[in-house]
């Protein structure tokens, strides 16, 4: 028992009031800097990502005898080319259909309307409806005129956003460029055990976060190209601006991204007619059925082997958290996770059920590699004994790691 002082009160007391007052102060302190430091901490989250989907074609080239440095800064501005070319040529092109499809909205909502009244022999009057699609054209013109005449706000975001851009190529230069130095200098303040872990995590998280910027740019491009071919038999207006919408909102919302993203070219071809509206839907679904069991199967077998729904969770996860850049890094992050998490989970063979009967003759058993499963011995003759838990046990220390081949014993 601790001895009280001349005012009855346990020596611990004052001791434990000093304690909580710094605790307080220390979590203060630290929730107002990381208010401060907020977009800092962004721009750095952001760097942390690109240098893991740019380190394998880093690695690559430095294989083939290139200066670290170098590699980096020709992949860095490999990147930042294909980013500016993307912008000034099909950026314009983009933009100029988008604003030729909203002036001629109107007319095609009339067109819509008198073939409405003509097939189902409705009187729909098109002059409200004109009118209020002419309003919103005007408010969005008017819109556009006050951002340019806006001159010094306008130039003020964009120094903002050259800012921003340039802090996170540098520290995404530096990231990949030293990211042996860096590893090894956070290795060397960790134990052997612990300094093996964060390499094997380390690496991971490369493998999942270039593998999905590479898969996701490649299903982008295939998306964008069929959906291309499709808006041209079916001869809909605005065939680029309408592929390019499909093929980039289908890649970065997982599942459901082809229908939100289909939307678009389903009502425009409504506009010109029902048929070619319903060919565009039909289209929209077979290709979303084979983009998710025969291209996506393929390009992401060994990058983002996730759930449909969990990526799909993920994403609005991460956009919830941290908003468009936490839907960007949403996948990657959750890919990363479940890979290194598998690493450590044991295993066990899957005891005979009628409930798992269904999913196993449709789909296999992904968690146990679609092993076919051995038949059980029938009657008497077989010498069938009862299961006593013990004899499909898996062998101590025994764990099935995709990636131990890598890291030895």
């Amino acid at each position: 028992m601790s001895t009280p002082n001349k005012n009855g009160m346990p020596a611990w007391v004052p001791r434990a009031i000093v304690l909580a007052v710094w605790t307080v102060t220390a979590f203060a302190i630290t929730g107002w800097l990381f208010l401060q430091l907020q977009s800092l901490l962004m721009l750095l989250l952001l760097s942390l990502f690109l240098a893991l989907a740019l380190e394998p074609a880093v690695n690559w080239l430095h294989r083939h005898r290139w200066p670290r440095g170098l590699a980096t800064g020709a992949v860095l501005l490999a990147a930042l080319a294909s980013v500016v070319t993307f912008l000034s040529v099909l950026g314009s092109m983009l933009l100029g259909q988008v604003l030729s499809l909203v002036n001629q909205l109107p007319d095609m909502v009339r067109g819509l309307l008198a073939w409405t009244n003509t097939t189902f022999g409705t009187d729909f009057a098109p002059t409200n409806l004109v009118a209020g699609l002419s309003d919103a054209s005007g408010l969005v013109e008017q819109y556009a005129q006050g951002l340019a005449e806006n001159a010094w706000g306008a130039g003020t975001a964009l120094l903002v956003l050259l800012f921003n851009g340039l802090t996170v190529a540098l520290f995404t230069f530096y990231l990949t460029a030293d990211g042996p130095r860096f590893r090894r200098t956070i290795c060397s303040v960790l134990p052997p055990r612990t300094q093996r872990e964060v390499l094997r995590a380390w690496e991971i998280a490369i493998s999942k976060t270039g593998g999905y910027i590479y898969s996701r740019a490649l299903l982008a491009a295939i998306s964008t190209a069929t959906h291309y071919g499709a808006l041209l038999v079916l001869e809909i207006p605005y065939p680029f601006a309408l592929a390019l919408w499909v093929g980039v909102l289908s890649q970065f919302i997982p599942t459901v991204g082809t229908y939100i993203g289909g939307l678009l070219p389903v009502l425009v071809a409504l506009l010109v007619g029902p048929w070619p509206a319903l060919w565009m839907l039909i289209f929209i679904t077979l290709y979303q059925q084979f983009e998710n069991y025969v291209l996506q199967p393929r390009i992401t077998a060994r990058t983002l082997d996730m759930h449909p729904a969990v990526a799909f969770g993920s994403v609005l996860a991460g956009a919830a958290i941290l908003g468009a850049p936490g839907a960007l890094l949403a996948l990657p992050a959750g890919a990363s996770l479940q890979a290194f998490l598998s690493v450590y989970i044991k295993r066990y063979e899957v005891a005979e059920h009628p409930l798992l009967e269904a999913n196993a003759a449709e789909d296999g058993d992904p968690e146990a590699g679609e092993q076919p499963r051995r038949k059980k011995p029938q009657g008497k003759a077989a010498g069938a004994k009862p299961p006593d838990g013990r004899e499909n046990a898996p062998e101590p220390g025994g764990r099935s790691d995709p990636d131990e081949e890598s890291w030895g014993d």
